[in-house]
């Protein structure tokens, strides 16, 4: 805009007036770009999360989110949806956000771009912790099943109570997995956590070094000697899983055909 020489109070008030006309008149086009690509992208995102949950619900994501302890997750969030849902929410506001960039900068406001795009680069590692903990749950409660079922043969007297211990280690390392992938406060919660297990080292250390030894020493040999007395019963049922196991495997006949053994007859 060339440069104009005010001479009065009345031309600058004109000026001005003209040079905030102008400003708006040129603001309009990039306006009208901003809510066209909002809109279109908005729509975009409200079809593609409902694809998303109907594919999810049709290979029964929702069963294998229930073993894991992911829908319990969703439903303790207060969020009305299964837990499909919640994957297609998340893809919704994913797309979402990548509209609000391209929306931003198409009305020149790169600032705002750059923060988003900040949000969407972190995005991805949520994702990955999230799945960390599908498939630690997964693990966890399987390993709980194995060391309940373990124990129960070899004749120990709490099943249940080794079931939890090793259930609750499985899923505190991955939550610490998971903190460190999305990088909210990893350096405190690494030291929280190796904090309690050296305190929880420390603390057995000082009972039995201190307090009991001789108490510690019975139990050890108790230990033994149950060890000792379970390692048949241990064998066995490792024995007995492995033959559950081959009669439960399918096999296969001349053509290439899935067969499953036929039950024995008493």
């Amino acid at each position: 805009m060339p440069t104009v020489t005010v001479t009065s109070w009345g031309q600058a008030i004109m000026t001005s007036m003209v040079a905030a006309l102008a400003l708006f008149l040129g603001a309009i086009p990039k306006i009208i770009g901003f809510l066209v690509i909002l809109i279109i992208g908005w729509i975009i995102a409200s079809a593609l999360a409902g694809v998303v949950a109907s594919l999810l619900r049709a290979v029964r994501f929702n069963d294998l989110a229930q073993r894991a302890g992911f829908s319990d997750f969703v439903r303790k969030m207060g969020v009305h949806t299964d837990s499909a849902g919640m994957l297609a929410l998340i893809a919704k506001w994913f797309v979402r956000l990548i509209v609000l960039v391209v929306a931003f900068d198409a009305l020149g406001l790169p600032a705002v771009s750059q923060v988003l795009q900040q949000l969407l680069l972190w995005l991805p590692n949520l994702v990955v912790a999230m799945v960390i903990l599908v498939i630690a749950g997964l693990a966890a409660k399987a390993l709980a099943n194995l060391v309940r079922g373990a124990s129960a043969e070899a004749g120990f007297s709490n099943p249940d109570l080794l079931a939890t211990i090793a259930q609750t280690a499985v899923m505190a390392f991955a939550i610490v997995v998971a903190v460190n992938q999305i990088g909210v406060a990893t350096t405190l919660v690494n030291t929280l956590f190796m904090g309690t297990v050296a305190a929880l080292a420390l603390g057995f250390g000082l009972a039995f070094g201190l307090g009991g030894r001789d108490t510690a020493a019975e139990i050890v040999r108790n230990w033994y000697r149950q060890g000792q007395q379970a390692a048949p019963k241990m064998a066995n049922a490792a024995d007995a899983v492995k033959r559950r196991s081959e009669d439960a495997a399918p096999t296969l006949d001349g053509n290439n055909r899935s067969v499953r053994p036929a039950p024995a007859r008493t």
